[in-house]
C-alpha cells in the first residue's frame, strides 16, 4: 500500500485557505468601496432640477 504524502496535503490546505482569504478581502473592499461610493450626501445643486438654472436666464 502507498504511504500518504502529507506535505501535498497540507500545502493544498493552505493554498485553499490563502484563497479563500483572499476572496474575503476582495469581497470586503468591493462592499466597503461600493458603500463608500452610495453613502455620500448629495450636494445641493444636485437634487434640484435642470431647469432652475433656465428660470434664471428669462428674468434678465
Amino acid at each position: 500500500m502507498a504511504k500518504p504524502n502529507y506535505a501535498f496535503e497540507k500545502r493544498q490546505k493552505e493554498i485553499a485557505k490563502k484563497k479563500k482569504k483572499e476572496e474575503k478581502r476582495l469581497l470586503k473592499a468591493g462592499l466597503a468601496e461600493s458603500n463608500a461610493l452610495d453613502t455620500q450626501p448629495l450636494s445641493e445643486n444636485d437634487d434640484k432640477p435642470a431647469t432652475v438654472s433656465e428660470s434664471d436666464d428669462s428674468t434678465d
